[in-house]
């Protein structure tokens, strides 16, 4: 399926050069007695490289990828592949560490996730917005530290190292962002 760049969509997948991306931001600039200019910053789903180009044509049309996303639950890793149950199917997919990239430091098990197919197989997991992570090491505050702005580091259940307030202790369930991978909330 063609589209045109008025149906473009930040979060659509289009598919150039036999590869998948997800358009991130766009823009198409028109000056007088020119041809328009459009800007496309966008994102490989398989390899993760962002990048932005520019088209310089009036008829740019671009192809609708044949990405389907279905939910699955993380089960467990063997140290080298990471395996997930899809909901509707059962059937069990694996992926390795170099698939899944920065989303390790969120995993847990038993956490459901969008697992993305492309032309029917897996390239990479969407996460949610927000995980609860367990504190597992973090130093203690002491009266007068808050020179820093009033934060100290923390190690979370996967290993991912984020900032949190002075008043958080080991064993303390904090909502982390995905997407910045910066410390939201306490939950409890």
């Amino acid at each position: 399926m063609s589209i045109n760049f008025s149906d473009l969509s930040r979060g659509m997948v289009i598919e150039l050069d036999a590869q998948p991306w997800q358009i991130m931001d766009y823009e198409r600039h028109k000056m007088q007695q020119r041809a328009p200019v459009t800007r496309i910053k966008m994102r490989n789903l398989i390899n993760g490289t962002v990048v932005e180009r520019t088209f310089q044509r009036y008829d740019t049309a671009f192809a609708v990828a044949d990405i389907d996303n279905r939910e699955a639950q993380f089960l467990y890793t063997d140290g080298q592949y990471y395996y997930f149950l899809d909901q509707e199917s059962f059937d069990q997919h694996e992926l390795g560490k170099d698939l899944l990239g920065n989303a390790l430091n969120y995993l847990k098990e038993q956490m459901i996730v969008e697992v993305i197919f492309y032309k029917g197989s897996v390239i990479s997991i969407n996460l949610p917005t927000h995980v609860e992570l367990e504190v597992t090491d973090t130093p203690p505050a002491f009266r007068g530290d808050t020179a820093q702005g009033g934060t100290k580091p923390a190690t979370l259940e996967t290993g991912l190292r984020v900032n949190v307030p002075m008043f958080i202790t080991p064993g303390t369930i904090v909502r982390v962002d995905t997407r910045s991978g910066a410390y939201t909330e306490r939950v409890a």
